[in-house]
């Protein structure tokens, strides 16, 4: 485990039939949807939804390298981190594991950008979100507020 990232969350999401494709494993679509899911679940339970009244994350960039397929039927293990914060950003990477045993199955990363939704804006992240960082061992670097 890189010791620049701090471990988020934890989520098993079960693997439907419809998430395949017609080459008998789930389709490369269903992986973002995956990190997507384990990120929603994070930020929802931090208390950070999405509104459009409130600065909240977004998403500037994402990629997925494939390593083994998954198929149905089994669940996907996703593990999401998070490497230093930036003054309105957070570098958040993905672990899919095949939940019958465990094998690493795909890695990812997603920037997550927080947005003030009345000027479409980057915004400084929470505080609170920052302060995660202190003590784990991930730099998190004092950025003044503009």
């Amino acid at each position: 485990m890189d010791k620049q990232k701090l471990l988020l969350h934890v989520t098993r999401i079960p693997i439907r039939w419809g998430d395949m494709d017609a080459m008998g494993h789930v389709n490369n679509t269903v992986y973002f949807r995956y990190a997507e899911q384990a990120r929603v679940e994070w930020f929802e339970g931090m208390g950070y939804g999405v509104s459009p009244r409130q600065a909240t994350p977004v998403i500037i960039n994402a990629s997925c390298t494939f390593l083994v397929p998954l198929t149905y039927p089994d669940t996907v293990e996703v593990r999401m981190f998070a490497g230093p914060p930036g003054r309105s950003s957070l570098p958040t990477f993905y672990e899919m594991r095949r939940g019958g045993d465990g094998r690493l199955c795909a890695e990812g990363s997603a920037k997550v950008v927080w947005m003030d939704p009345a000027t479409g804006r980057s915004a400084p992240l929470p505080e609170a979100l920052r302060g995660l960082f202190e003590g784990s061992g991930v730099p998190s670097p004092h950025v003044p507020e503009p």
